[in-house]
C-alpha cells in the first residue's frame, strides 16, 4: 500500500499555539468572554482565518454555536497561486498539534464525480493556511470524530462559483444530517475601521440575505477587499439548493478592537447559514 499523503502544520505556532492544550485554553478563554449559545444545525459557516489573538475569538463563537457534524468540508481562498484553480485534496491526513485529521475520500470522491471543476491537487494546500486555521479550534468544539474536505478557491467567475456550489449542495442534500461546510475568510484588509465596517456591513448584508450575486456584485462595487467571497458564495449556493433559508450574524470584530489601532483594520466575521 502506498504510504498516506501527509499535510504537515504550515502555521502552528505563528496563527495559533503549537501545544493542543495550549490551543484549547486560548478557545475556552474566548468562549468564556461571551453569553454561551445553544447549538443549532446549521448547513454552512463563515468563518475568519487571521492569527487567534485576532480572529480566533469569531471563529471560536461562531463554530461552538452550530452542531459540528462528523463530516466537514472546509472552503478557502488560495492566497499563493500554487495549484488549480478548485483544488481537492482526496485522500491523506492533515497533520496538527493535536492530532491528525483524516480526509474523507468517500465525499471527497462524490464531489469530484459530480464537478469537472474540482481537480485533485494536493500541492494547493501545502503553502495555504485559511483551510489549516479553522481545525485547531474544530478539534477542541467537537464532540465526535471527525473527517474533513479541503478545497482552496482562485475562481472568481459566477457561473462556476455557482455550478461548484450546487455541485457541493447536492451532495450535501443527500448526505444533509452528516455534513457542514465551512467557508473560511476575512473580511475588509487595510482600511480604517470606519471605512471597514461600513463595506463589511455591505457584504455581510448579502450573505444573511442568502444573496451569492449580490455579494460578489458588491464586492466588486465597493471594492471590498474579502479574501474568501468565492468561498462564501460557493457555501450559500450549496446552502440554498439544500433548502436552508437564513443566515445569522454571530460575531463581528477587527483587528484594531483588539490591537487599539484603528488607522488600518481587517475585518472579522462569523455568521451561520441554516
Amino acid at each position: 500500500m502506498p504510504e498516506a499523503i501527509i499535510r504537515n502544520p504550515l502555521v502552528a505556532d505563528r496563527f495559533y499555539p503549537g501545544r493542543p492544550q495550549e490551543i484549547k485554553k486560548q478557545v475556552e478563554t474566548f468562549l468564556k468572554k461571551f453569553p454561551s449559545r445553544e447549538k443549532v444545525d446549521a448547513v454552512g459557516v463563515v468563518s475568519p482565518h487571521a492569527g487567534y489573538i485576532y480572529s480566533g475569538s469569531v471563529a471560536a463563537r461562531v463554530l461552538s454555536h452550530v452542531n459540528l457534524k462528523r463530516r466537514i468540508i472546509i472552503l478557502g481562498p488560495n492566497h499563493t497561486g500554487i495549484g488549480a484553480p478548485f483544488s481537492i485534496m482526496r485522500e491523506g491526513l492533515w497533520r496538527l498539534p493535536a492530532g491528525d485529521v483524516e480526509i474523507d475520500t468517500e465525499l471527497a470522491d462524490m464531489l469530484l464525480d459530480r464537478s469537472s471543476l474540482l481537480k485533485d491537487d494536493p500541492s494547493a494546500h501545502q503553502h495555504e493556511h485559511s483551510i489549516e486555521v479553522q481545525i485547531p479550534i474544530i478539534q477542541v468544539l467537537s464532540e465526535m470524530a471527525f473527517k474533513i474536505v479541503p478545497i482552496t478557491i482562485m475562481g472568481s467567475r459566477i457561473s462556476e462559483l455557482k455550478s461548484l456550489g450546487e455541485a457541493i449542495g447536492s451532495v450535501v442534500k443527500e448526505k444533509r444530517a452528516e455534513v457542514l461546510i465551512v467557508a473560511s475568510s476575512d473580511m475588509t484588509h487595510y482600511e480604517p475601521q470606519d471605512t471597514a465596517e461600513e463595506k463589511d456591513r455591505k457584504a455581510i448584508d448579502a450573505i444573511l440575505r442568502m444573496d451569492p450575486e449580490g455579494l460578489i456584485e458588491e464586492v466588486e462595487k465597493s471594492r471590498i477587499s474579502m479574501c474568501g467571497c468565492a468561498p462564501v458564495a460557493i457555501m450559500l449556493f450549496a446552502s440554498k439548493l439544500v433548502g436552508a433559508t437564513r443566515g445569522e450574524l454571530v460575531a463581528y470584530q477587527t483587528s484594531g478592537d483588539v490591537s487599539g489601532d484603528r488607522s488600518s483594520v481587517v475585518g472579522y466575521a462569523g455568521a451561520i447559514i441554516r
